[in-house]
């Protein structure tokens, strides 16, 4: 990615005409509601259909992501199918990047990576409160498969920064 590019992204506002507080405030509360959902919601949570939050994140993230993406990248990462397990929830979001952004990936795809987590980590990794490699490390958050596509993720993530600020 080069830094034209990179600096140019950064300095646009990925959520124009939304305030800042009131994303942050959103981010917030559902880290907060996951957090506090009992063990029998939450097994009603693991039986629904993946299908509507995978498609919901897949929006976020050609609002958040897809603009700091160069094309290199763009290409390296295309049909590619990430698996995001979030642990507190019980949801596994499946998620594969095409030539239009980022969409829901098809059920029998294989997963390149999987990475799991809770969704207070992945809150925090979001918005460059935590560092990816501290998670890592502390066992808070977990990449398997692909170990040089997942290296390739967490590189282009660091070299962007926060998504949310």
């Amino acid at each position: 990615m080069s830094m034209s590019k990179h600096d140019s992204a950064m300095s646009r506002d990925p959520h124009p005409g939304v305030p800042a507080h009131w994303l942050d405030a959103l981010g917030n509360a559902a880290v907060q509601i996951a957090a506090s959902l009992p063990e029998p919601l939450r097994r009603v949570v693991r039986t629904l259909p993946m299908q509507p939050p995978s498609f919901a994140l897949a929006r976020l993230l050609n609002r958040v992501l897809l603009p700091h993406l160069d094309s290199e990248t763009h290409s390296a990462w295309s049909g590619r199918t990430v698996c995001l397990d979030l642990k507190d929830l019980g949801l596994r979001l499946r998620l594969r990047l095409n030539a239009q952004g980022f969409g829901v990936a098809p059920g029998g795809s294989p997963v390149a990576i999987t990475i799991r987590s809770t969704s207070a980590c992945l809150w925090r990794l979001a918005r460059g409160i935590d560092d990816a490699d501290r998670l890592f490390f502390e066992r808070e958050l977990v990449m398997e498969g692909d170990t040089e596509f997942g290296l390739m993720v967490k590189n282009t993530l660091d070299a962007i920064g926060p998504l949310w600020s």
